[in-house]
C-alpha cells in the first residue's frame, strides 16, 4: 500500500520520515490516519513540522493510536495530566533524556510510542537521535541471535549507573518530579522482543534501564549489554531529527532507542511529552 493522501519524505536510510501537508489540529480522515499509522510502522518514527497544538489536541491525536499511559515520575499538566513538559533552562547543566534509551522499559507494559511536541527551541542544537533496533537485530550473526533467544533482562527505574534518578532531576531544576520513593521499580522483559503489529524481532534494552540479565550478576551482564546497545546505535541504524517550534515527533518505543542531544548550553528547550499505552513485550 502506498501513500495517496500524504507526502511522506524519508529522513534517513535506516528509519524516520517527515510527513508534510497534514494539519493535526483538524479532524483526520480515516484514510489520512491509516496512512500516518502505516508510515509509523514502516519508518519507526514520524515527524511533522509547523503544527500549532494545545495539549488537548495533542492528546486527541495520540489517542488515535491507543489509550494514554502516565509517566510515573513527573507531575502532569493541570489541564491535561496525561502530558507533562520537559524543560531545560538557561542555567541547567544537564538535560532530560540525554542517553540512549527506550521509554519506561522498567514498567510491565512499556509504551507503544512516545509523542513529543516542541514549544521552545534553542537557536541551534537540541536535536534528537533515533536508532532502529529491528535493523540492528537483523544485522547480528546467527550465533548471537541464538544466544540471545530466550534471554531475559531486568529493567530498573533507578538509573544507578548515571548517579540515580533523583540526581538527574536535581540537575533539571525547572521540572517537577514525583514518586521518588518508587524509583526502585523493576520489570522483566525479553532482550529480543517481537513487534505485535509487524512481527519483526528487535533488540529491547538500554544502558540506563537494563541493569542485568535474569539469573546473572550485573558484572557478568554489563559487557554484553554495552556491546548490544553500542551495536544498536551504529550510524547506519540511526537518524537525526532537527526540531523547530511546532514540530512533533512520534516514535515506536517497541523497536527504537532515542537520545536527546545536550548541545545548547545557556539556552532554553521546552517540550510537551505524552506516551501511548503498550503491551507486555514477548
Amino acid at each position: 500500500m502506498g501513500y495517496q493522501s500524504l507526502d511522506v519524505e524519508p529522513l534517513a536510510g535506516a528509519m524516520g520520515a517527515v510527513i508534510h501537508g497534514v494539519d493535526l489540529t483538524a479532524e483526520l480522515s480515516n484514510q489520512a490516519f491509516d496512512e500516518i499509522h502505516q508510515a509509523f510502522l514502516e519508518y519507526k518514527a514520524v515527524f511533522f513540522h509547523s503544527q500549532d497544538l494545545d495539549p488537548h489536541q495533542q492528546i486527541a491525536f495520540a489517542r488515535r493510536f491507543g489509550p494514554m499511559t502516565i509517566y510515573p515520575f513527573m507531575e502532569g499538566l493541570p489541564e491535561a495530566p496525561e502530558a507533562f513538559e520537559i524543560l531545560k533552562t538557561e542555567t541547567d547543566v544537564r538535560n532530560f533524556g540525554g542517553g540512549w534509551h527506550s521509554d519506561m522499559s522498567f514498567t510491565t507494559k512499556p509504551p507503544l510510542g512516545t509523542m513529543l511536541y516542541a514549544l521552545e527551541m534553542p537557536d541551534a542544537g537540541g536535536d534528537t537521535m533515533f536508532a532502529n533496533t529491528a535493523l540492528a537485530y537483523d544485522a547480528l550473526s546467527g550465533g548471537m541471535k541464538d544466544m540471545l533467544d530466550g534471554l531475559v533482562g531486568i529493567y530498573s527505574a533507578a538509573l544507578k549507573r548515571g548517579g540515580g534518578r533523583a540526581k538527574s532531576f536535581k540537575a533539571a531544576t525547572a521540572m517537577s518530579p514525583k514518586n521518588m520513593d518508587q524509583v526502585e521499580m523493576e520489570a522483566e522483559h525479553p532482550i529480543v522482543r517481537t513487534h505485535p503489529e509487524t512481527g519483526r524481532k528487535a533488540l529491547f534494552l538500554g544502558k540506563g534501564h537494563t541493569v542485568r540479565f535474569k539469573d546473572m550478576t550485573e558484572e557478568e551482564s554489563l559487557p554484553l549489554i554495552n556491546y548490544l546497545v553500542d551495536h544498536c546505535v551504529r550510524p547506519e541504524f540511526t537518524c537525526r531529527f532537527s526540531w523547530g517550534v511546532g514540530s512533533l515527533a512520534l516514535w515506536d518505543n517497541r523497536c527504537t532507542l532515542h537520545f536527546a542531544i545536550d548541545d545548547y548550553p545557556g539556552q532554553r528547550r521546552r517540550m510537551r511529552r505524552l506516551t501511548v499505552e503498550g503491551d507486555t513485550p514477548v
